[in-house]
């Protein structure tokens, strides 16, 4: 359950334009929540940090606590009311989400990548196209069930899960090779 004494928004990962830590910030500023980044600062990021960032972080509204390691990282997700996830490309997967789901904490996010199909719209946060839809969002978190982030990642992304998937890609791609030669004659 979150922190109902400290209610915060988390965002966790590296401050960079790409991860949308602005979008994350101004999400807070605009229905005046409480957003705690968490994450590292790259060398190729600093500029974007120290321009865009740096002074808008308060330490009261907007903290940042920097990188964490895994049991701060869990600390951090379980305890946040809602984690956002606003990255501005086409991410592959974006582990930070199903993390926070697997916490029992519903994700924002843009539609970017991968996203779609980590995040069940409505179910265990929100999909949007914008930053705007997100806002609006952010109110309707409550009605999402905890406990149906953590079995969605079960359901979905667990250690058995993923295995079962990659075996059924290895049978297809197996039986698939065996027909190739069967029909060549080989």
């Amino acid at each position: 359950e979150p922190d109902s004494n400290n209610p915060y928004i988390a965002f966790l990962g590296r401050l960079s334009e790409e991860k949308g830590v602005h979008h994350a910030i101004r999400l807070a500023k605009e229905t005046g929540n409480k957003l705690i980044i968490a994450g590292k600062i790259d060398v190729n990021d600093r500029a974007y940090y120290e321009k865009d960032i740096k002074h808008l972080i308060d330490g009261k509204q907007i903290v940042y606590i920097g990188e964490l390691g895994h049991d701060d990282k869990v600390e951090l997700l379980k305890n946040a009311f809602m984690t956002v996830h606003p990255v501005t490309w086409p991410e592959p997967f974006g582990l930070v989400m199903a993390e926070s789901m697997a916490c029992g904490t519903p994700v924002l996010a843009l539609n970017q990548g991968s996203i779609p199909e980590v995040i069940s719209h409505k179910v265990t946060g929100f999909v949007e196209e914008d930053i705007e839809s997100l806002i609006k969002r952010v109110k309707e978190v409550e009605n999402i069930d905890r406990w149906a982030c953590r079995k969605h990642v079960e359901d979905n992304f667990s250690a058995e899960r993923m295995t079962e998937g990659y075996l059924s890609v290895f049978r297809k791609m197996i039986s698939s090779r065996i027909k190739n030669l069967e029909t060549s004659g080989v």
